[in-house]
């Protein structure tokens, strides 16, 4: 009996072992098109699954948008913008191809266990367009970085604009963290490095196109020099453009005066500067070119200026023939120069005199360092000029209210030491400006070559807003807020007043004296400040 219930049971456990295993080789067949166990693609598991199936799972991992981080900003990149493409069937083909490769049984064994004696691992397999992805984050980046804002003077404006802290994103530096969250099945964020800058600092580049953009509206030419006499730091803006010498070269004659001088003026020559300075006096200019000649020779006296002037380095500048002067067969009517022989040359300057803005910059310069006891005036004449001298040439130009172009441009109580000068088609001033905020040199001109008249009212405007940008940028902590034109009506205002009560009180004197007072308007006209002779 025992025997008989163990046959029993030895057939029972066959018959149903047989049949589990016709079961498994059923669903093994059923089976036999799907990816083995285990099997990982692209890093992600398709084991026991479709081609369908894993070719979703797949897709969707990889096709899913990558986070981009910027700070705490979230934007998502999506991988086909950027050319992000995956092959996944060329994958799958490769995981069916090592499934194949395995012998019958050991397929059968990995299915029956569900668990595969070698797994197989298919790594990724994709492409992107790397500059396509840059070009995509600089875009994501240009509307959310805040670059780093310098100080600005703006144009037409006493309103000085501090500069600012920012930041911006740095892309080239970002791709690698991106790349690899595109190339990931998970955890598809990557952050952008955001690189902090600091506010851009404060330096007379910003000065100079300041400058430059109050040219453009300007149909001539505009050329200035600005010199920061404490650092010796200097802009140009078309400052090496020959320009015409105009009574500005007066300074030269001041300087090569007090040269020649073996003691202080007599009351004569002091005269003579006096009128230059102030008055703009061509005659009494001439006369100290006698001084310098040591004749009653004009002629001489230009010839002497101007060797002394190349002798000091400034080769853009002479005079050939005296002010209001006719060319003379024993002399040069003009000299040759590099500023002059510049094939682009457009401004048509004074053939009789020239200079440049830098040089004459560079001369004022030299003046302001000499009155300090240092300098190049005094290492090339150390026994011809002293400081003194220098400073006595400074308070000289800052008698000159005349000519009121830097002035302008500066407050009331700010010290210019100046000479102006214009022609029917130049105008031009220049100085030191002794400010709060340190001295400096300005040199300005606007000439105007294609016309046969620039009016003032065209010019001045703009070399006062010049002057004004150039204070305003030596002193931005206290700007000058006025504009010139407000300044240059009311002092005109001023002096018309100052005429009439003169005239009413010099009426009031005639009569009480018994005279005939002449109201025809006959007699020498008061020319204004503005309209005096160059």
């Amino acid at each position: 009996m025992l025997k008989a219930l163990q046959k029993y049971l030895t057939i029972t456990f066959f018959i149903i072992g047989g049949l589990y295993l016709a079961y498994e080789v059923f669903l093994f067949n059923l089976a036999s098109q799907l990816l083995p166990p285990k099997t990982t693609i692209a890093g992600i598991d398709v084991g026991s699954m479709s081609v369908p199936e894993a070719t979703d799972v797949i897709s969707q991992h990889y096709l899913t948008p990558v986070s981009v981080f910027y700070r705490e900003e979230r934007l998502e990149l999506n991988p086909q913008d950027v050319g992000f493409t995956i092959d996944v069937l060329g994958m799958i083909e490769k995981a069916e191809a090592v499934r194949d490769e395995r012998e019958t049984w050991r397929r059968f064994v990995e299915f029956v266990l569900n668990q595969s004696l070698d797994p197989v691992q298919i790594p990724l397999e994709a492409t992107h367009d790397r500059a396509l992805l840059h070009d995509r984050l600089q875009m994501i980046a240009s509307f959310l970085d805040n670059p780093a804002k310098g100080p600005q003077l703006l144009v037409g404006s006493a309103t000085f604009q501090y500069g600012e802290p920012g930041y911006v994103a740095d892309i080239d530096a970002s791709l690698g963290d991106v790349e690899a969250a595109l190339y990931r099945p998970d955890q598809r964020e990557a952050s952008l490095i955001i690189v902090d800058e600091d506010a851009p600092p404060f330096n007379m580049e910003l000065l100079a196109q300041n400058i430059a953009d109050q040219f453009e509206a300007f149909s001539g030419v505009g050329s200035v020099f600005v010199m920061d006499l404490a650092t010796g730091e200097e802009i140009s803006v078309n400052g090496d453009v020959a320009i015409s010498g105009l009574s500005i070269l007066k300074i030269a004659i001041f300087l090569e005066t007090y040269r020649v001088l073996d003691a202080p003026p007599n009351e004569y020559v002091q005269g003579l500067l006096y009128d230059t300075a102030v008055h703009s006096s061509n005659y009494a200019a001439n006369l100290l070119l006698h001084v310098i000649a040591g004749e009653d020779n004009t002629y001489e006296g230009a010839a002497k200026l101007t060797a002394s002037l190349h002798k000091l380095g400034l080769q853009n500048t002479f005079m050939a023939l005296p002010y209001d002067a006719n060319p003379v067969a024993s002399r040069p009517s003009t000299y040759i120069t590099p500023a002059n022989t510049d094939p682009d040359l457009v401004t048509r300057p004074d053939t009789a005199m020239q200079t440049t803005a830098e040089e004459m910059g560079t001369l004022l310069s030299m003046i302001y360092y000499c009155s300090q006891g240092k300098g190049t005036l005094l290492a090339i004449y150390p026994n011809e000029l002293t400081p003194d001298e220098c400073q006595a040439l400074i308070d000289l130009m800052v008698q000159n209210e005349e000519g009121n172009l830097i002035r302008f441009g500066v407050p009331a109580d700010v010290r210019v030491s100046h000479k102006h000068g214009w022609d029917y088609v130049t105008q031009g001033d220049a100085g030191i400006v002794f400010s709060p905020g340190g001295d400096f040199v300005i040199v300005e001109y606007v000439t105007d070559p294609n016309s046969d008249w620039l009016s003032n009212e065209i010019g001045f405007p703009i070399l006062r807003e010049i002057a004004r940008a150039a204070y305003n940028y030596f002193n931005f902590d206290n700007p000058n807020l006025e504009d010139p034109n407000v300044r240059a009506q009311r002092e005109a205002a001023a002096r018309e007043a100052a005429a009439a009560e003169a005239e009413a009180e010099a009426a009031a004197a005639a009569a009480a004296d018994g005279e005939v007072v002449d109201e025809s308007g006959g007699g020498e006209t008061a020319v204004s400040p503005d309209q005096s002779a160059p």
